[in-house]
């Protein structure tokens, strides 16, 4: 009997004549077998249905180097190399069992369907044929004549796919394809077939997984590794296709095809690395130079030149070049309007250039398709605080400077506007109010902007000088009033300038 749920009950259930396995038996006296044989198969038996396969391929080795005219110690290994799922190793010993034992159907049967699985029509039709004349028991007569039957459908099916290819029609030829790789799993011709079939209908990851699949089931498939290179090249995944092209050439180092192709890969695989490289040290000028190179290295496949656009894109958004970033970004949204990488980028452009609407919109952009990210989340906020600050008072455009101007460009500009809106130059009692006015604003822009923390802050959106920002509501907006300021030297920031100041 054998066990409910045991390995050799499944394969049973799988391949049904496996079950001849257990219930063969053994006459030493026909195979003319040793003890040590006999001795092998029993415990090889008994480890296979015990699930140590391993082990009782082990035993099933040693039966056959001790008697190789054994037609049941090459089934039962033929039996375990299935169990292991090796079929090509399991497609010998059969055909050996069959040569040592014309009769045994159930050998014949198990080849004939191995055959079928991989698409060679013609001799899985002999097999089920020559069951069908040999006496076969009511199973296997039912088994015989229920392949015959499929093996004539696949048959029709693949006269019908090829007949659609060399027409040009293609979804015809995968429409019949998949019909026949439900049962032609192992065909790698037919994936091959169904993989060109794809290409032409331009869905290359469709085409890329049946090309993998011919990689594994057809022995040095260079052409496959080479068709899996290059898609995944035209994809723009130029790792993957490094990775495949070398497969190539290790299984031959002189195909011309794959050694053209590797050179080209690699040199734009090293530049990108490169670019990349440069993107973490924060040197974005040579960055941008190497993606430049890039878009020249290979100029005819759009994917490239899109995504070293948009790196430089960030490039020019993280160097504060906010007009070259953002034109470069509206260059990759016009071919990607859903590109996040790309509104992100611009939006920090844009806030560069207190284009506050402008960077708000992006952000809600990009978090339609991204709604988990922080960056975008924050980026929204932070849009949205400095266009509310904006409507106030921007110390920025107080003294006349961009958001990213540097400490010595804040002191130069806060010097000049000092000296031109001090009170002491005004006569008439309402320009003199006018410029005292002036003058605070000017003073408390350079002090916020020349301090780094009240700084950050006021580029958060948050006015460190403002009572309803740093409080969070409530009260007047603070502003110091001009007799705060008396006796404050607007020029005492380590420069050459000394101002007395005169007060009626």
């Amino acid at each position: 009997m054998v066990a409910p749920g045991s390995v050799t009950s499944r394969l049973g259930s799988v391949f049904p004549f496996l079950l001849v396995l257990v219930d063969l038996q053994y006459e030493g006296a026909e195979c003319g077998v040793n003890a040590d044989v006999e001795k092998h198969l029993e415990l090889g038996k008994k480890l296979l249905a015990a699930g140590q396969l391993a082990d009782a391929l082990s035993q099933f080795h040693a039966a056959v180097d001790g008697d190789p005219d054994n037609y049941v110690a090459y089934y039962r290994r033929a039996t375990a190399f299935l169990a292991m799922g090796k079929s090509k190793a399991a497609l010998p010993d059969l055909t050996r069992v069959i040569e040592l034992k014309m009769d045994f159907t159930a050998a014949r049967l198990q080849r004939g369907h191995l055959l079928l699985k991989q698409g060679k029509l013609d001799e899985a039709e002999d097999d089920f044929k020559k069951v069908l004349k040999s006496n076969p028991s009511e199973n296997e007569e039912k088994e015989a004549q229920s392949q015959l039957i499929k093996s004539d459908e696949m048959q029709r099916l693949r006269s019908q796919a090829l007949h659609a290819f060399e027409n040009s029609d293609y979804i015809g030829a995968i429409t019949s394809l998949d019909k026949i790789l439900e049962v032609c799993v192992w065909d790698a011709d037919l994936r091959e077939l169904r993989a060109e079939c794809y290409i032409k209908e331009g869905e290359p990851r469709k085409a890329i997984s049946d090309l993998k699949a011919a990689s594994k089931l057809k022995n040095d498939n260079t052409e496959a590794f080479y068709k899996i290179s290059t898609l995944y090249y035209q994809l723009g995944d130029h790792e993957l296709s490094l990775s495949e092209v070398r497969e190539c050439l290790k299984l031959d180092q002189d195909h011309k095809r794959c050694f053209a192709h590797y050179k080209q890969v690699k040199k734009l695989n090293k530049l990108i690395e490169s670019a990349e490289e440069l993107i973490r040290d924060g040197r974005y000028t040579d960055a941008t130079s190497k993606y430049e190179s890039v878009m020249k290295t290979e100029p005819s496949i759009s994917e490239y030149t899109i995504r070293s656009k948009e790196r430089i894109c960030h490039c020019f958004s993280k160097d504060e070049k906010p007009v070259e970033a953002i034109r470069v970004c509206s260059e990759v949204l016009q071919m990607e309007p859903d590109n996040v990488n790309a509104l992100k980028d611009r939006a920090e452009a844009y806030l560069i250039e207190e284009m506050y609407d402008e960077a708000i919109q992006d952000y809600e952009t990009a978090q339609e398709h991204n709604e988990n990210d922080q960056q975008i989340r924050e980026g929204l906020e932070k849009a949205q605080r400095l266009l509310k600050q904006s409507q106030k008072r921007d110390y920025y455009k107080i003294l006349g400077v961009k958001r990213n101007a540097k400490k010595q460009e804040i002191i130069k500009a806060y010097r000049k506007l000092a000296m031109q809106w001090h009170p002491d130059n005004f006569q008439n009692e309402e320009e003199k109010k006018k410029a005292e006015k002036k003058f605070i604003d000017i003073a408390a822009a350079k002090e916020v902007l020349s301090d780094p923390e009240m700084r950050k802050k006021f580029d958060d959106g948050e006015d460190p000088l403002d009572a309803e920002s740093q409080q969070g509501g409530g009260g007047n907006p603070f502003h110091r009033s001009w007799n705060s300021w008396q006796g404050f030297n607007p020029f005492s920031s380590g420069g050459p300038f000394r101002f007395k100041f005169h007060f009626n």
